[in-house]
């Protein structure tokens, strides 16, 4: 049996360094992930690119569990990277997980990114 991509988890910051409904951005190599955290403290990572206008998703304004892009205000469900209503856009979204306060991200299908 053929196992998946095993999983890179990448140490990025503690949760209290992304403001309550913000974003930090990391950079890497293969792009920009966008970790977003929302009121509850749920802490979200998408590709920082809009699947539509290219807009760097980590400007926009998080509310409840969703982004809305900075340049055309598209609204992405942080939970899947789909866009709300009748458009058939996705962002790319990436697994993340807060162990004692510090954030990490499964950044193994980042170089496959959507565009």
């Amino acid at each position: 049996m053929m196992s998946g991509p095993e999983s890179i988890w990448v140490k990025v910051c503690e949760l209290t360094d992304i403001p309550l409904r913000g974003s930090r951005v990391l950079k890497t190599e293969a792009g920009c992930v966008a970790l977003f955290r929302t009121v509850g403290d749920d802490v979200f990572a998408l590709r920082d690119q809009c699947p539509h206008k290219k807009g760097p998703l980590s400007q926009g304004i998080v509310h409840d569990r969703s982004i809305a892009c900075p340049l055309h205000n598209m609204v992405f469900d942080l939970d899947t990277g789909f866009a709300r209503g009748p458009d058939a856009y996705e962002a790319q979204t990436f697994p993340t997980k807060v162990e004692q306060g510090i954030i990490s991200v499964d950044l193994r299908n980042l170089s496959e990114g959507r565009q």
